[in-house]
């Protein structure tokens, strides 16, 4: 009964306070299902999981991207559905696309390569795999 009172919890804050980002992730995950109608989608904790055609990962609301079949990568995902509830509509400006530019742009990717930084000491990621580790009691991945 507890886990049916949190998942209605989960949903329910998801389609109302993170409603952009649900939309939003819901919309990418729509046209990746049609790209390839064979693709493998999951639920895990509540979040719809899908794998994609792109190297990276990435968490809109309660869906979830995965670049690579890794635990560790779904748990940090994972912390980023969270961080959805928390901020609901300032998630996308205070965590998509401060993460988005983090991820992709290229200095700061050649600085990753170079180890001047590591991904998850920037503060989106670094809370994602707090918060993914402490609501699934799995470890997060840490590069």
């Amino acid at each position: 009964m507890k886990n049916k009172l949190k998942l209605i919890l989960f949903y329910l804050l998801q389609w109302t306070w993170g409603i952009f980002q649900n939309i939003l992730g819901f919309l990418i995950f729509f046209f990746q299902f049609l790209k390839n109608i064979d693709r493998e989608i999951f639920i895990y904790k509540g979040a719809i999981v899908t794998m994609w055609d792109y190297r990276n990962s990435a968490s809109l609301g309660m869906f979830i991207f995965l670049g690579f079949d890794d635990e560790r990568v779904l748990v940090h995902e994972y912390g980023h559905c969270i961080q959805s509830i928390i901020l609901g509509p300032f998630y996308l400006i205070l965590i998509g696309i401060p993460s988005l530019i983090w991820c992709n742009h290229p200095r700061l990717r050649r600085l990753r390569r170079k180890g001047t930084y590591r991904y998850s000491s920037f503060y989106t990621e670094k809370w994602a795999n707090h918060l993914g580790e402490k609501v699934t009691d799995e470890e997060s991945i840490r590069y």
